[in-house]
This record gives structure tokens, sequence and C-alpha cells, in this order.
């Protein structure tokens, strides 16, 4: 993938703004990005992560016993396949037929009965293994204290035992791909520990020579053989003192410090290839390391890490709270006296994407990369009709274009494994997916009928392909993965069918991701033409033609979608005045389902809006409003973005209450109650890594919006945050935001152009330009092509009901020109 020419000078551009800018900000300096704790973690959800995109380590830090539970992002179950039904086809036109004459429930009964998933419903993410690190006679630590320091990427643990106080420093090295932990004293010859290791897998363990060596093998799962060999390597290097390795493990005395290197790899190549050398792989990552000294080793890892995460500062003012451990900061947040925590999270969720998902690699899965269990929750895959999409949403905005790559080599798989879903179920070119994937790149149903017969995966997907580029304006990307988009667009050129009613073309069989609603005493899930579907095809075809007209590609391909994209359905407004689901106007006004799947259209998409759809957009706040807040931990992450793009900044606020309320650690069952564990890390619960993912995009859509043809400064300010600063948030056409606004209005913002072209900027509050820049009021459509919107067909609207119209907060829209590699700035008038 080509690199845009501006970053390393729009890098430059935005820390001299952010130094600037801070100085100017007459406001308590922020607390250190820091998670801390006074005591050591009870279990998992207590553990703190370190990642550097393929390995992950939570650490527990307890004085007579550290654990660094490891992860690599390549151990899965099973190997190479695709479980694809052979036999699909036939019932799949008899589910047309029958979903097109209205037989739903026959069609229902006819799915449960012929359409269960074939073979296997995907392979788990798997742990890899524990390192245990036993201390003799730490039981009584005092002045205890660990902390995860985010602003680095670093772990440590310090306490006191005997006079000694004892530090042990962790990282998971970007550029080094080892896990590092050191351990020193503030005393010599104090260092005496033992380290072992052991794992859930199938396993063996030996020395060899100086290391530690565990040879390990992914599982059988649901019928697929473990092909998946595993090799974890640990080395001790201690200053003074000795260092003994037996098959039972390291053992190092009397040392004044030591260092501990942690290597694995795998012999993963591709999603079919299982051909490489785990042994050859992590001794050679391990050879490399232990000729590092340790302070260059540490600040290799910090740079390589803060070369993505300096990128981005947010400011929301310090209050004393911010001094208390995190737990105690979670469990006070609902009180409003913490604004620094909402910054720290905002943080947190870049530092996740950071540590789990780097170029080359594999994407963040439902954990990201962190799992301690042999079949993690929902088997950790990759769940394609939300949660793996909603991993990615802050990678554009946040200033983490690279991060986004890892996802779009999974797309690529994907286009090639989906073309065998298409035809043998569909009968159709192109390719498909349906709700789930893993490692393999599995694109046939996952679980029954009722979740799992949805095609429509490569459809979510591939947005993210156009996405990037809009914010990037790499064409060079945009040639290479448009294959990518044509594929999934071929595939409902085929696949389409037509209703009879209106004669609209509509995907049969689908469902409404997860929901059903009652008919003749079932409960329906399988229907044609969702409201989700329909916006789906919309913006997948709209991004085709757009990316064919630019590359001058194409053009009867290019215009068939057009033709296609007129017999879509419209958007509906319901009888309670809520925009329906389904095709049908069967919505239930009590209905708080955690999917709320035809508000992809809100967001993440850019079909509603309060200027261009008024009436649209307001059905979408009844639909909102009636289903309610509290949900699983990624529901209320996405619902922060909803209500950021209805310009309701407080309600997002409210929504991250929620959010930033303290769970229980305890491991337990299955349920919505949403909220965040002391760890930081979002509860579904269980743990899902989308909800920080969710809520860390949703801060970003308070702040800057560019989905709706304009640049949108402080859109949805809640009024809990009246006085703060942001830099180095992106928006599309290319653009990094750096803005700061104080009693709710913006005070100076500078925009860097990386592309050039029309800036349209929306303020709510009067500016005014400096340096000689002029404003002029905007007039029609914005000219820059990064910016161009469609119309949206006009509602159908129940008899039912009327129409109603949006309020929202005056503004004022201007334009100006700029040129790539200049910043613009503006002030408070």
């Amino acid at each position: 993938m080509s690199k845009p020419h501006w970053s390393a000078k729009a890098s430059l551009l935005l820390l001299c703004w952010a130094t600037t800018l801070g100085a100017a900000a007459a406001k308590p300096k922020p607390t250190p990005l820091r998670l801390w704790y006074d005591k050591p973690a009870a279990n998992w959800n207590e553990a703190l992560p370190l990642g550097n995109g393929r390995l992950g380590a939570m650490v527990f830090g307890a004085p007579q016993r550290e654990r660094l539970q490891l992860n690599e992002e390549t151990i899965w179950a099973g190997g190479p396949n695709n479980n694809v039904k052979a036999d699909a086809l036939p019932v799949v036109r008899q589910l047309r037929e029958q979903l097109l004459a209205g037989q739903l429930v026959e069609a229902q009964a006819l799915a449960q009965a012929k359409m269960q998933p074939a073979g296997n419903s995907g392979m788990p993410y798997q742990m890899a293994s524990n390192v245990y690190l036993d201390f003799p006679g730490h039981d009584n630590a005092t002045h205890y204290q660990r902390d995860l320091d985010i602003s680095r990427a670093v772990a440590s643990v310090s306490y006191e035992v005997s006079g000694v106080t004892y530090r042990r420093e962790m990282f998971s090295s970007l550029p080094d791909q080892v896990v590092v932990v050191r351990l020193t004293a503030s005393k010599p010859g104090q260092i005496s520990c033992q380290l072992s290791e052991e794992s859930l897998m199938q396993y063996t363990r030996h020395a060899e020579k100086d290391q530690l060596v565990l040879d390990g093998r992914g599982s059988e799962h649901e019928g697929q053989e473990g092909q998946i060999r595993f090799q974890t390597r640990v080395q001790a290097v201690a200053e003074g003192g000795s260092v003994q390795t037996t098959d039972g493990g390291i053992r190092v005395e009397h040392a004044n410090s030591a260092t501990l290197y942690i290597s694995i790899g795998t012999n993963f190549k591709n999603y079919h290839d299982v051909s490489g050398d785990p042994a050859a792989r992590a001794t050679s990552y391990l050879a490399a390391a232990v000729r590092k000294p340790y302070k260059q080793a540490l600040a290799d890892h910090v740079a390589a890490y803060q070369r993505y995460f300096n990128r981005m500062t947010l400011n929301l003012g310090v209050t004393p709270a911010a001094q208390l451990p995190t737990p105690e900061r979670i469990a006070g947040f609902a009180q409003g006296h913490d604004p620094a925590l909402a910054a720290l999270y905002f943080q947190y969720g870049r530092y996740l994407l950071i540590s789990s998902s780097q170029p080359g690699g594999q994407p963040a899965n439902l954990q990201g990369i962190w799992n301690d269990q042999l079949k993690g929750p929902w088997d950790s895959k990759y769940t394609v009709n939300i949660n793996t999409e909603m991993n990615y949403w802050p990678a554009e905005v946040t200033n983490l274009t690279e991060l986004h790559e890892p996802l779009f080599g999974m797309i690529k798989d994907l286009s090639v494994t989906g073309q065998q879903s298409a035809r043998q179920m569909y009968g159709a070119r192109g390719w498909a997916l349906h709700h789930n994937t893993d490692i393999w790149r599995i694109t046939g149903q996952v679980d029954p009928p009722q979740y799992g017969l949805w095609p429509m995966g490569g459809a979510w997907l591939s947005q993210h392909l156009w996405d990037h580029y809009q914010f990037t304006g790499d064409q060079q990307f945009l040639r290479t993965y448009y294959p990518v988009l044509k594929g999934a667009a071929t595939y409902f050129v085929d696949a389409l069918q037509e209703e009879p009613t209106h004669h609209w073309l509509v995907v049969a069989p689908s469902v409404s991701p997860e929901n059903t609603y009652p008919l003749q005493g079932k409960q329906i899930a399988l229907v044609a033409g969702t409201t989700m579907d329909n916006q789906l095809v919309f913006d997948l075809f709209s991004k085709t033609i757009r990316a064919a007209e630019l590359l001058q590609l194409d053009k009867p391909f290019a215009d068939s979608l057009r033709t296609l994209r007129e017999r879509l359905p419209p958007m509906q407004i319901g009888q309670y005045g809520q925009l329906q689901e389904w095709l049908q106007d069967v919505d239930n006004p009590k209905d708080q389902h955690r999917h709320i799947s035809h508000l992809y259209g809100l967001y993440p998409s850019g079909q509603l809006s309060p200027y261009r759809t008024p009436a649209l957009f307001e059905a979408a706040r009844v639909t909102l409003t009636q289903r309610g807040d509290v949900s699983t931990g990624w529901s209320m992450g996405w619902k922060v973005n909803f209500w950021a793009r209805m310009q309701d900044g407080n309600h997002a606020y409210k929504l991250l209450t929620e959010q930033l309320r303290l769970r229980s650690s305890q491991p337990g069952g299955v349920s919505e109650g949403g909220g965040t564990y002391p760890n930081l890390l979002d509860a579904h619960p269980p743990f899902q890594i989308d909800g920080n993912f969710g809520c860390t995009a949703g801060l970003a859509e308070l702040f800057v919006q560019s989905y709706d043809g304009t640049l949108d400064l402080l859109p949805a300010l809640p009024d809990a945050w009246p006085t703060g600063e942001v830099t180095g948030l992106v928006a599309r056409g290319g653009y990094v935001v750096d803005l700061a606004w104080d009693k709710g209005k913006v005070t100076r913002v500078r925009i860097t152009s990386r592309l050039g072209g029309n800036c349209r900027v929306r303020v709510h509050s009067a500016v005014a330009a400096t340096s000689g820049l002029k404003l002029q009021e905007a007039q029609g459509e914005n000219p820059n092509p990064f910016y161009q919107t469609l119309p949206v067909k006009s509602p159908l609207v129940s008899t039912k009901t009327t129409a109603k119209q949006p309020t929202v907060a005056p503004s004022v829209v201007y334009d100006f020109p700029t040129e790539a590699g200049q910043t613009y700035s503006l002030k408070a008038r």
C-alpha cells in the first residue's frame, strides 16, 4: 500500500501545534495517561494488556507470583478449510419463493430444518501459555503499586519487602517482536526467582542450552484437526548472580537485575498454508532481541509505539479524582467529577488498537489479541454483523490509518474464499460472506439460520475500503482493492430478488442481525428486504460506482449498478414514527434489542442527515429513544456514535456514563448489562473489545464529524466538558484538525490539509479566519470530491404517523481553498 508523501510533514505540524495550543490553554495539565492499582489483579478482568499486534500479554502483578498470560495472533484451532454448505442452493431457491410469497412461517421452518451450519461454525482463537515468576519471601509486600502507562505501552509493578524496593517493567516490543520483563531491586544481589511455563494446549517442554522451550499445538474443533504448531522460547539474562535452565524452568539466584525475553513463533503463513517453521521463527526473534541492551530495547519500543500514539492529544480538564486508583475512578465517573477519565478511556481505545492490529498481521478479533481460554466467548472470532467493523471505526478518525491494513488484508482473502459461498449457496458470481469468519477465512453460514443466514458480511466489510480512500486520497490503494469492491457488488447484481408488491429489488433470504418479530405465534427472523440490507447495498453500489469513475474503469458495470440502485427500496417511516427495521411495518416500540441494525444508515454510514434527510433523521431519533440506553457494552458504544450523529452530546455522554460503570471482575455468564471491568476493558459482559473501540470512535464524533459534506466542528459537545482541546483528529478529505474550546464554543482551530481542495467547515459559534484567509459562505454542493453526497430516496411514510422535522442547533457553513501540506487557522470572533 502506498504511503502518502505528506505524512512526515503533517506529523511535524501536529507536534508544533500541540505544543503551542497546550501552552496557550489556561487549564491544569492533563494527568499522565496511566491506569494504576494498589493491589494485584485478582483475575483476568483485572490484569493489564500489553501487545505489539502479534504478541499479547496480560500482566497480573502479584508480588510473590507474577503471571504473564500469553497470546500469539495466529494460534487458532483447526486448520485450512471453508465451511460452505454444498447442498444449500436448492433450499435457498425454495426459501426465496416462500419469502417473496409472504410465507414467512413456512420459510422459517424450512430454514430450521435444512439450513443448519455445514460441519463447523468457525474455529476459536486460543491462548498460548502462562509464564509464572515465583519470588520466595515476597508474600508480605508493602507500598504496592502496578500500572500501565499507555503513553509508552509499558506496564510496571513495584513494592517493598524487608527494606528492599522491587520493580518489574514489562512491554511487548513492536520492533523486536518479543515480550520483555525487566527485574530490578534497590539493593544488589536481591533478584531471585523461579520461572515456569505451562499451557492449556497440548504441549511439551524442555531446556535447550539457556532457553526454556515449549512446543504446543492448536486444538481440534468441530471436526477440524488442529494444524497450528507453535513454540515459545524464554531466556533470562542476569547482571550478577546465576541463571540455571532445566526442563522444569529457569532459576535466577542473587542477581543485581535480570531481563527476561519471551518469543513465540508459529507455522502459520496464510489462511491456506501452515508450512512455516515455528522453531526457526521463535529462535530468530529471540536471538536478535537478547543482543540488544535493555535500555536500547525499551527506547526502540517506546519510539515505535509513540510514532502512532503521539499523533493525537485530548484534554478535557483535570480534577482531584484523577489521582485515584483506576477502579475508584470508574466507580465514581457517573458523578461527573473526572473528565480526565473520559480522555484516558478515549486514548485507551487507541492504545488497544495499536497493540492488537499492526500492518502485515491479523486484524483484531472479538477480544483483540487477549484471550486466556481454549474456546473464548463466541470463540473470539470475527463477528462481521457489526463487531469486527466496530473494531476499526477509530482507525481513520483517530490518526491510526496504517492500523486499518490488517482488516484490508482479511477482506482481500475473503474476496477469494467468498466466491465459493456466492456460487454454491446462492448461484451467484462475485463473493459473499455470512456473519462470522476466522483465521481460515471461512465464508459459509455460522450458527443457526435465525442468526447466521445473513449474506451481508462482504457488503459491510467492503465499506472500509472506500472509507480509507476518503480519508487518505490514496488512489493506488483504491486501484488495488477495486476488484474486491467490484466482486462484492457483483454478488448482489446476481442475488437481488424482485419482491411482488412494489417490484423493489431485495436481498432474500436474510435477517436483521439477531433480531426477530412475532408472527402467528412464532418469532420470525428470516425475511426479505431488511432496512439494513437495503442501506448496505445502496452504499456498496454507490462506492463501487465512484471508484470506477475515479479509476476510469468499468463504465458499463457502473451504469448497471446505477440502474439497480434505483430499484432498491426506500427507507420507510412506520406507524410509531420510527425508522422501520423490516420491509413491513412490524416494529415493536417496546423492543430494546441490542442490535439496532437499521440505523447503519445513521452510523457508520452517512445516509441520514439532519440537513439532507430531515424526516428520516427524526425517525431514527424515535427508534433510538424506543430502544433505550443500557444494553451490552458494544451496543452502548454504538449508541454513543448514534447520539453524536444526532448532535445530542448530552445523551452521548449519558451513554458514556453507562458504559463507564464498574462491573464486577468475577467471571460469569453472558448478560446485557454492559459496563467496564477494572482494567478498563469493555464488558458485554463477558469481555469484548469492540465496546472500547466503539466508544473511542464515538468520542471523536463529538468533536469533529465529516460524513455530511462538511467538516463539522464541535457538533455534539456535552455540557459536562465546557472547556477542552483536541489535536490530531482526521476528517474525510485528508484534513487534520486541532481545536480548542471554552464555555462550549470554539476558541481556536487549525486545519492541516493533506490533499488540498475546497474545505467546507460547519461551525456552531462565530469564528473568523486568521493570516489573511478569506471565508466565503458555502453555496451548493461541496466541490471537494471526497465530500460528494448521494441523494437518498424520499421515505415512504405510514398513514398512521406524520413525519417530523428535526430541531438542530444553528450553524454557519463556510468554504475556503486549501493546498496540500498547508495549515489554516480560525479563531473565535
